[in-house]
């Protein structure tokens, strides 16, 4: 079986680990531990009664429901099969354009989407490898300014056609950033929405951070007509069965993309369970009390194991840099724990010294660092990776 691109491939992981998927400890994708809520489960149960029926294929409630939770006209709201489904739509229309720059690492999906549509990439690194070794010392990682991608004295090698092509080019990055748990400030970014014909902002795991730290560009969304705002309820309400995410953006742009797709993308029940998570405030408070102090102690408990360095994440998932191979590391904490890590060779720049992994449950996170350091410990005493 192919080694997967994304995390959360319990087959995958279940057929090297050889026990069944329900066995995998799953620190791959970083979905919340905390959920789903139960009032998304209770919305679900009351509409069972509904599946003989096709959604309204308007999504009116739930588009109402989005507009009462981010104060905007509903008409700005495009509710969509996963964000996965949305940014396909989306490279179609970057795909016009004269490029598209990444701000890498990137995630998979934007290659994917790109190449789908044959669309012109240009690459600009986040950070240069002298920057990451000094912000990690300083321990900055967590929250950053975006690099000026037009300046050369940052280390990015962006090539030097982007400062003409920019007005007829797009923009495509995450914030907080994956897989590095950057978060990037809402002034930072604003000043390319002058820049580039279409900035698309893929804020997926923007709702891990607390309201009064959050750098959202959705409060901003109807000043600029070329921008894009993706969001995801699927990884801090922990749905990702149902597939659920949604664009913000003009509704001239969003009328188009409607037209592009298949009718009825949001199922019934992905979006009944959406409408009542998003006004479940307990559930969120609940999420943004548990998640600083759990995933600080998994960040300490990884910075003590020789031979790993985490970096400090505004997020629920940690970028760990490993003086062994995590390739090799993944398939040992598998065949002998159970235990399930993102490797990084999907992010060409990060490759096989660098792994990712969820912030979950205490206990969950003690039984990952003790699996660590058993396999590490062994690599030390024989050189190799070796069982334990």
């Amino acid at each position: 079986m192919r080694q997967p691109a994304h995390g959360g491939n319990l087959a995958w992981a279940a057929a090297l680990a050889g026990c069944s998927p329900d066995a995998i400890l799953d620190f791959s994708a970083s979905i919340s531990p905390l959920g789903p809520p139960n009032s998304a489960i209770a919305a679900i149960v009351s509409q069972i009664g509904n599946l003989k029926h096709y959604p309204d294929p308007n999504y009116s409630e739930l588009r109402l429901a989005l507009s009462h939770f981010h104060q905007l006209p509903p008409e700005w709201i495009l509710p969509g099969n996963g964000s996965a489904e949305l940014l396909t739509l989306i490279g179609r229309e970057l795909a016009q354009l004269a490029a598209t720059t990444l701000i890498t690492p990137a995630f998979g999906d934007y290659y994917r989407t790109l190449a789908a549509y044959n669309a012109e990439v240009l690459e600009c690194p986040v950070i240069s490898s002298e920057q990451r070794v000094l912000l990690a010392e300083a321990g900055h990682l967590a929250r950053a300014e975006l690099p000026v991608l037009l300046s050369t004295q940052h280390g990015l090698n962006v090539p030097l056609s982007l400062t003409a092509l920019s007005t007829h080019s797009g923009l495509l990055l995450n914030n907080p950033h994956n897989p590095t748990g950057k978060l990037f400030s809402r002034e930072s970014i604003l000043p390319y929405l002058e820049q580039f014909a279409l900035v698309v902002v893929d804020e997926a795991f923007m709702d891990f951070v607390p309201p009064n730290e959050e750098q959202s560009l959705i409060p901003v969304v109807q000043e600029y007509a070329n921008l894009v705002v993706l969001r995801s309820l699927t990884k801090f309400y922990s749905l990702p069965g149902l597939r659920l995410g949604y664009a913000i953006a003009h509704p001239d742009c969003l009328a188009k993309w409607q037209q592009w797709r298949d009718p009825w993308p949001v199922n019934t029940l992905a979006a009944a369970a959406a409408i009542a998570a998003l006004q479940d405030t307990e559930f969120q408070q609940q999420t943004w009390k548990w998640l600083p102090p759990t995933r600080n102690q998994l960040f300490q408990g990884l910075a003590e194991i020789p031979g790993l360095q985490p970096q400090p994440s505004a997020v629920n998932f940690l970028l760990v840099e490993s003086q062994k191979s995590t390739s090799q590391l993944q398939q040992e904490l598998l065949k002998h724990h159970q235990i399930l890590i993102r490797d990084c060779l999907s992010f060409k720049e990060l490759g096989d010294r660098f792994f990712r992994v969820a912030v979950r449950q205490e206990s969950d996170n003690q039984r990952l660092l003790t699996a660590l350091n058993s396999v590490l410990s062994a690599v030390s005493d024989s050189g190799t990776f070796s069982p334990c």
